[in-house]
């Protein structure tokens, strides 16, 4: 009998009688069953990479400037609505590039973080290195993962701030690349604390970052450099009026649109109910969240992959364009009554429903 019996339908009502996830063991059955039926898909694809990415920044940065330069007020934000959607979902490579070895897709980090990453004023330093903490068997869910927050154990309140709040972060980006970054190369304690507080995509506000070393200590300052070169120029031709503060105002806002869209995928990533102890891998899997078809709006709210988010924390190493079919193969194979079925959820409405629910239970610590 699977240990998943012990549950009830986590997905009905918000109910589980589920023990606590640090009590729960490593599924062998299904870790294995996992790694074998993907042998053959782990190898990522260039093809699909360079298409995917370079199609929804073409089509990202088109409706950018409709959206600019449209005759009425319906075109601008149709526009920018499908703006907002395609630079979300570029942008979102970033998070496969910190999984993926760079051999495999040559050429890859340089043009995201040429078209994407530096324009949009997140670099791809300030990720890598730090997802992969989230990854660590050890790190997951704890004190020390940069990606958690037990939100599900925190206030109500949390749940709407932790939205908002990130709505202002193209502002707060341009304030770190044209202002604090330039003046913390000559005042060594102001380096310090941008390295440690404002150099990561994190959410977790105890985490405090080290400088890297080696080649991503150089691609850190190249990448860093390049970002705040632009944020200087971008204000500067927004003050001289080069650029029209209406046009810098609108792509303001898409920028914000596009991160806002990804704090409330990030808000239904995770269940966001452990504790602060340490996982297993099941238990990491079981904390986590797939959504896959035939729900199809989860295909714009959590592209390139995120939508099988859980299925990701059970084989990290799986580019993103291999989790559809890996999904389709570990459904098929394993039992009903296996863990794997009980990380499936219908959508967002339900999920952030789960959340709020969660946090007026008193489940707080």
């Amino acid at each position: 009998m699977s240990p998943s019996l012990l549950s009830t339908d986590v997905h009905n009502g918000f109910v589980t009688d589920m023990p606590p996830k640090a009590r729960i063991a490593d599924d062998m059955a299904m870790l294995r069953v996992a790694a074998e039926l993907t042998r053959d898909i782990t190898a990522p694809k260039p093809v699909i990479y360079w298409v995917d990415f370079l199609a929804s920044t073409l089509l990202g940065y088109a409706a950018l400037f409709g959206a600019i330069f449209a005759g009425s007020a319906a075109i601008a934000i149709g526009a920018a609505v499908i703006a907002v959607l395609s630079l979300y979902r570029a942008g979102s490579f970033i998070h496969e590039l910190t999984h993926i070895k760079h051999a495999a897709v040559p050429g890859f980090r340089l043009v995201w973080n040429a078209l994407i990453g530096i324009p949009l004023l997140v670099p791809s330093f300030m990720y890598e290195g730090v997802h992969s903490l989230h990854h660590a068997r050890t790190r997951y869910g704890t004190a020390e993962d940069p990606e958690y927050l037990p939100l599900a154990r925190m206030k109500p309140w949390t749940v709407p701030f932790f939205v908002v709040v990130s709505a202002l972060a193209p502002v707060a980006l341009l304030f770190r690349y044209a202002v604090i970054a330039p003046l913390s190369a000559v005042i060594p304690p102001l380096r310090t604390f941008v390295v440690e507080r404002y150099s990561g995509l994190v959410i977790n506000p105890d985490f405090r970052r080290r400088m890297a070393e080696g080649e991503l200590r150089r691609n850190w300052i190249m990448q860093e450099s390049a970002a705040s070169i632009w944020a200087i120029a971008l204000l500067g031709a927004v003050a001289t009026g080069l650029i029209p503060l209406s046009a810098f105002l609108i792509a303001l806002g898409i920028a914000s649109g596009t991160i806002v869209l990804n704090q409330v995928r990030t808000l239904v990533a995770h269940l966001w109910d452990n504790d602060g102890e340490v996982l297993t891998v099941t238990a990491q899997f079981l904390d986590s969240v797939n959504v896959p078809p035939p729900a199809m709006l989860p295909a714009l709210w959590a592209p390139v992959g995120l939508r099988y988010h859980a299925l990701h924390h059970l084989l990290p190493g799986l580019p993103y364009h291999s989790l559809g079919e890996a999904h389709r193969r570990l459904s098929a194979a394993l039992p009903r009554d296996s863990y794997y079925h009980q990380g499936n959820y219908k959508g967002l409405p339900s999920l952030v429903s789960r959340l709020v629910v969660s946090t007026f239970k008193g489940t707080r610590t």
